[in-house]
């Protein structure tokens, strides 16, 4: 009997196998008429009623650095954004297009109309930021019918500029505030001049190769007198050497040929980036907005180690390339620091 058992059992399993088995050609035909609804899914009318759109990022690309108004007519707009190009409207924001899509760089720091001939646009190319995705111009640019067609005219070593002024009669005479390269030195930077439309440049004003020209103002009362801004920085990976003695506010009463740093009133130590406004509804009156020392405001300096290798306090620093943090009462650690920067705590 149970060698019986035992036999019977293979022909059990057998049969169960034989039953769940699928009819030959049964799994081609199921699979062809997966495919064939599948395929037939994939044709144009399936998406025709679909566009793309814009998602994003709003946040990196979409921030408004500058605006231009027509003098004339208010409905006209120029904005320029980050990272997005120069947008145009006359229908004062209802609707707004692209007109710098097609230029060598998407990323802006400012945009300005010549008072006496408004049809003549200038941009100053490079975000004048200071962040680590901030993104990098190639000079200035120039258009003569209104943002349609545009001239790159120079200063393409700047990489970020941050304010461009036009003569209020002569359309031709423009100064430029260079920043320079925020991840490295030299390039163009500090206040440039020209006289026949950007064909030409002149540096009128220069400090070193790590200070550029944050800001530049014309006097609204007075077309020879301007005033300008330096900023002294440089970005690393780990840190940002955000002012130094090499910013400081200037003043030209010759339209900008020669300058003249004013220090009345201002802190005497270093600063960082300085922002300026000239009324127009008061004569001699300068509105600043300064990163000042941290002994006059209590804040803290970011400092960094010089490279390995270097000695620094009789000591070298195994991990050199550190942010370090020091309070304003105290000095940075062995002198081991050859930049420093203040920032609020």
């Amino acid at each position: 009997m149970k060698r019986q058992a035992f036999a019977l059992l293979p022909l059990v399993i057998v049969a169960a196998v034989a039953l769940a088995a699928p009819e030959p050609g049964s799994s081609a035909k199921s699979s062809a008429k997966s495919s064939a609804k599948s395929s037939s899914k994939l044709v144009s009318g399936t998406f025709s009623g679909l566009k793309f759109r814009s998602i994003g990022p709003a946040n990196t690309s979409g921030r408004i650095v500058d605006l231009a108004v027509h003098p004339r007519d208010k409905s006209t707009w120029y904005v320029a954004t980050a990272y997005g190009g120069v947008w145009k409207t006359t229908n004062a924001g209802t609707a707004f297009t692209p007109i710098f899509d097609e230029q060598g760089t998407s990323s802006i720091g400012c945009v300005t109309l010549a008072p006496s001939r408004p049809l003549t646009v200038w941009v100053g190319s490079g975000e004048n930021n200071s962040q680590r995705s901030v993104g990098w111009g190639d000079g200035v640019y120039r258009s003569d019918d209104g943002g349609k067609n545009w001239t790159n005219v120079g200063l393409k070593t700047s990489e970020h500029i941050g304010r461009i002024v036009v003569h209020p009669t002569n359309p031709d005479v423009v100064w430029v505030a260079a920043q320079g390269p925020l991840w490295s030195g030299g390039g163009d930077r500090g206040v440039y001049k020209s006289t026949d439309g950007g064909k030409t440049w002149k540096q009128v004003l220069k400090v070193d190769e790590w200070t550029g020209a944050n800001e530049v103002h014309l006097d609204p009362h007075d077309a020879n007198v301007l005033y300008a801004s330096t900023y002294q920085r440089h970005r690393r990976v780990w840190t940002l050497i955000d002012g130094g003695p090499g910013s400081a506010i200037w003043k030209s009463t010759d339209g900008g040929d020669t300058w003249k740093k004013l220090t009345n009133g201002l802190p005497t130590g270093d600063m960082g980036r300085i922002g300026l406004v000239v009324p127009s509804t008061e004569r001699d009156v300068i509105v600043a907005t300064i990163t000042p020392t941290a002994a006059e405001t209590g804040r803290r300096r970011e400092t960094r180690c010089r490279p390995i290798g270097e000695r620094c306090g009789g000591a070298e620093r195994e991990h050199p390339d550190v942010r370090r943090e020091t309070s304003a009462r105290c000095p940075p650690p062995d002198g081991c620091c050859d930049r420093s920067a203040w920032h609020p705590s």
